[in-house]
């Protein structure tokens, strides 16, 4: 198969193409990144050695671009993960979400059509179902829960599913979409909550905590949410939404003190801040159907899984202390001006 993956310079897209790599030497991928501010080539070092591999910057937005591509290389699959997904930036410039993670998949959804793409499937969020409260443990997100957003960054994620399956309802494209939990590991962006809690406990830097920390997230690990996806395009029935949860709730406040516990760091460190507005009490997933349809499960513990996330930061200090510089952001002119 010839596969593109969409921000694949991001967390979860550049884990996807590891991944893949890894299983279906047979198969082409082709990245397309923007290499916006969480997008970098540099994660993709290894991947760009590979002669099944190709890098193509540019937005997914701009649909001369992505129909030239399209063009070129007559994709059998389609993985969007190309997304603005911070909640605060979504506060302060919520625009930048729209354009993206709507009209790009707009742009993406039609270039499917014209191209006769095999599947096209979008990469979202457990965000779009809202929150759920914190005294019902007994409450989980599943597929038939109503879309209930709570910021501009998951109101847009939301948008973008409604027009996936609408392009399957009316068009015939053939859609799937899955909603993940939290996910953590290598190459996550470092100011995301767990990288971000690395770094600086690292550092012995004051760590922030939102309110008193009882937000509660449902956390996966990376390498799960990837092998999950694979079987979704592989073998997932088309027109189908489905939901990809870890099975491992912890409060914001139990991952920071885990962290802190790995490395060994006091628990003095930690630093209430003010609460983001909208800031969603819980999120738990209901992972049944997937389990039930496709045979997926999570394989990795919480304990376990961030026990390597912190040993991978800890061997990989040159990587996200160079993204906290700045000079991730070289990478490209570096490795493509010399090209043109």
């Amino acid at each position: 198969m010839k596969i593109l993956i969409t921000g694949g310079a991001g967390f979860i897209g550049s884990n996807f193409i590891y991944y893949l790599l890894g299983r279906y030497p047979e198969d082409e991928l082709v990245c397309l990144d923007a290499l916006t501010y969480a997008g970098n080539l540099e994660t993709l070092e290894e991947a760009l050695q590979s002669p099944k591999f190709r890098f193509v910057k540019g937005d997914i937005a701009d649909r001369t671009l992505v129909y030239d591509l399209f063009e070129t290389e007559r994709f059998d699959v389609v993985v969007n993960f190309a997304a603005e997904s911070h909640v605060d930036r979504s506060i302060e410039t919520p625009e930048l979400f729209l354009r993206t993670n709507v009209m790009g998949t707009q742009v993406l959804l039609d270039a499917s059509r014209k191209y006769g793409v095999k599947r096209y499937h979008q990469v979202s969020t457990d965000e779009v179902y809202g929150d759920l409260p914190l005294d019902r443990p007994d409450l989980f997100f599943t597929e038939e829960t109503p879309i209930h957003t709570s910021s501009p960054y998951s109101a847009s994620k939301a948008a973008a599913d409604l027009l996936v399956l609408a392009y399957y309802r009316t068009f015939s494209l053939p859609v799937t979409v899955s909603r993940c939990s939290n996910n953590y590991g290598p190459y996550h962006f470092p100011e995301k909550l767990i990288p971000l809690m690395i770094s600086r406990a690292l550092k012995d830097q004051n760590l922030p905590v939102y309110g008193t920390g009882e937000n509660v997230r449902d956390w996966l690990y990376v390498e799960d949410h990837c092998a999950a996806i694979d079987l979704i395009i592989r073998k997932g029935t088309i027109g189908e939404v489905y939901n990809i949860g870890g099975h491992n709730e912890r409060t914001n406040l139990e991952v920071v003190k885990t962290i802190l516990r790995e490395l060994d760091k006091p628990e003095s460190l930690i630093t209430y801040v003010t609460d983001r507005p909208g800031h969603d009490r819980r999120y738990a997933i209901d992972p049944t159907k997937i389990h039930r349809e496709l045979g997926w499960l999570p394989a990795t513990k919480f304990d376990e899984g961030m026990k390597r996330t912190i040993l991978w930061y800890l061997n990989h200090r040159n990587w996200w202390e160079r993204i906290l510089a700045g000079e991730y952001q070289d990478y490209y002119e570096r490795m493509y001006s010399h090209r043109s």
